[in-house]
């Protein structure tokens, strides 16, 4: 009897533990749905406004002549577009920060990766005529090469948006430190550095430096806070150093093993 008892005790705990575990589950989901519904909401009134505000020009025959109306119709596309692009990188954000990603690690040549965002970058780096210094070389990691690219592409376009003409020069340094078995990647570009207090703050969801580091840049605020919740779940390092003359953004990768 003793023996069916302690069985009973046993299969009672143990249902008792995932109980909790659903709970818990439950109560994870309903605050993800929660933060994702307020994110949205916070993020997307001046779009949903500006597409109120020119399909209700174009309805009412505001812009009378042909180039109007086409400039109407150009804004209301791109406010969907970023529209959708906030939705998507939250969605992204949402999933890393409570732990619904799979990681796929991989070993990967990370300059090939890097010569890709500046490929696609081209046109855009001649026409603000920012030099990119960088000498490529051949160095292999063990990561994820999805989350790797979006860690490097949220870098580099923060560099970008925010760079500017220091001793007549616009320029963004790529460079490489090997420490120990970790490849510390390093984006750097010439502009004001960031203030004291902002160095921690601008890891937050949504959190823009109020000076010329943002003129006009458009940014979500999402791109940095992607990159805190990537790097937290690989248990990298990343982070921001101010230079004598910019800034220096920084995120570490495991070297592949030979």
């Amino acid at each position: 009897m003793s023996d069916t008892l302690e069985k009973t005790i046993k299969q009672l705990r143990n249902s008792n533990i995932e109980l909790e575990k659903d709970i818990e589950e439950k109560s994870k989901t309903d605050e993800m749905r929660k933060q994702f519904i307020s994110d949205v909401s916070h993020e997307l009134k001046t779009p949903i406004a500006l597409i109120q505000g020119y399909a209700e020009g174009l309805v009412e025959n505001v812009a009378k002549d042909e180039e109007s109306k086409k400039f109407y119709a150009e804004v209301i596309l791109d406010e969907s577009n970023k529209m959708d692009k906030v939705v998507k990188k939250l969605l992204e954000l949402m999933k890393l920060e409570y732990g619904k990603s799979a990681f796929n690690l991989t070993k990967f040549n990370i300059s090939e990766l890097i010569e890709e965002v500046f490929r696609k970058s081209s046109k855009m780096l001649e026409d603000e005529k920012i030099s990119v210094k960088y000498d490529s070389e051949p160095i292999y990691v063990e990561a994820d090469e999805f989350y790797a690219e979006q860690v490097f592409t949220n870098y580099f376009t923060n560099a970008t948006k925010n760079i500017l003409e220091i001793d007549g020069k616009k320029e963004i340094e790529i460079s490489y430190e090997i420490r120990e078995d970790k490849l510390r990647v390093k984006v750097f570009n010439t502009g004001e550095n960031i203030e004291t207090e902002d160095l921690n703050r601008i890891w937050n969801r949504f959190y823009k430096v109020d000076t010329s580091r943002n003129r006009e840049s458009g940014g979500t605020g999402i791109g940095l806070s992607l990159v805190k919740a990537i790097m937290t779940n690989t248990n990298n390092k990343y982070g921001v150093e101010n230079k004598e003359n910019g800034v220096e953004f920084y995120f570490e990768v495991n070297l592949a093993k030979d």
